[in-house]
């Protein structure tokens, strides 16, 4: 079997696993067009990719048609057509992912907002002394908007900081449930942790941020499309928010014409949430799996 490692942006699948005697072809560059994906990967019998960082729609997978085998990291990908591999022949299978390395990365960038520790970083280089006032965390509102896996771990931090942690999503029951209206009118932070469907797309739309308080936060570390772009931009020109940290957007990588680029008030790093050594081990040591027990006969971890 010919296998090809997508968008694998930091050369690190081959060190992150045992590929053994497996043909397998690294790539790591982007490639977005249609035509050029199929140039280049109608060749291969199985195709590995990170999570959701190439799209394989209907009209793609029909013209692979030696692809037998596409495995994705982690278990669930919106960005691949489950329908459509079925009836091209392909098997879709996942893999695990290392949970605590987005909430990780969630306070990384909390801490980073309401310390200003990029802006404090960049002046003390140009020769400058303390320029800003940060936000301490105690007695705070933490606002997490889908109380799931990352979710809980989000809101057990912000609990050992001190802070009121309160809750929303659609089915939620828990002690910290509040109406989601609520949530925004009372939470310091808002931070975003949910999974994205049809139904979820601008969760947190323009409605949601007029309700946030002057000079809250929002953070992001879930997906893009969840947040309405064009309406925190406006709220950040306005000066109406303290501040956002972005690390998903609507496209990835960003394009360089992104209005979030030019926003102030902002931290953005590029969808680096699962980035870990311990959460590429886990996953692309999982998709050697997947493809050794494919060759096998017996496919495992089928979405």
């Amino acid at each position: 079997m010919r296998i090809a490692v997508l968008d694998d942006y930091q050369d690190a699948a081959a060190g992150s696993a045992d590929w053994g005697a497996l043909d397998v072809t690294f790539f790591g560059d982007h490639l977005a067009g249609e035509d050029e994906l199929t140039n280049r990967l109608a060749p291969f019998d199985v195709l590995v990719a990170m999570r959701e960082r190439t799209a394989f729609p209907e009209t793609l997978l029909r013209r692979l048609p030696a692809l037998r085998l596409l495995v994705t990291t982690g278990m669930a990908n919106a960005a691949i057509d489950l329908a459509a591999a079925a009836v091209n022949g392909v098997t879709v299978c996942g893999t695990r992912m290392f949970q605590p390395s987005t909430s990780e990365l969630t306070w990384g960038l909390i801490l980073s907002l309401v310390r200003h520790i990029p802006a404090e970083d960049a002046a003390l280089r140009a020769g400058r002394w303390q320029t800003t006032v940060g936000t301490e965390l105690s007695g705070r509102t933490l606002g997490v908007v889908g109380l799931g896996t990352i979710g809980s771990q989000v809101a057990a931090v912000g609990r050992a900081f001190g802070m009121r942690v309160v809750a929303w999503s659609e089915h939620l029951d828990h002690p910290d449930r509040v109406d989601k209206a609520d949530l925004f009118r009372q939470a310091d932070i808002v931070t975003v942790h949910y999974k994205l469907s049809a139904r979820s797309r601008n969760i947190v739309g323009a409605p949601e941020i007029a309700l946030m308080k002057s000079g809250a936060f929002l953070v992001n570390t879930s997906r893009g499309p969840l947040v309405d772009t064009g309406a925190l931009v406006a709220a950040l020109e306005e000066g109406r928010l303290g501040g956002a940290a972005i690390d998903v957007y609507d496209i990835e990588p960003l394009p360089a014409d992104d209005p979030l680029r030019r926003a102030p008030r902002t931290i953005l790093t590029p969808h680096i949430g699962y980035v870990t050594e311990a959460g590429y081990r886990t996953a692309y040591g999982d998709a050697v799996e997947a493809i050794h027990a494919y060759a096998a006969g017996a496919p495992i971890r089928l979405l």
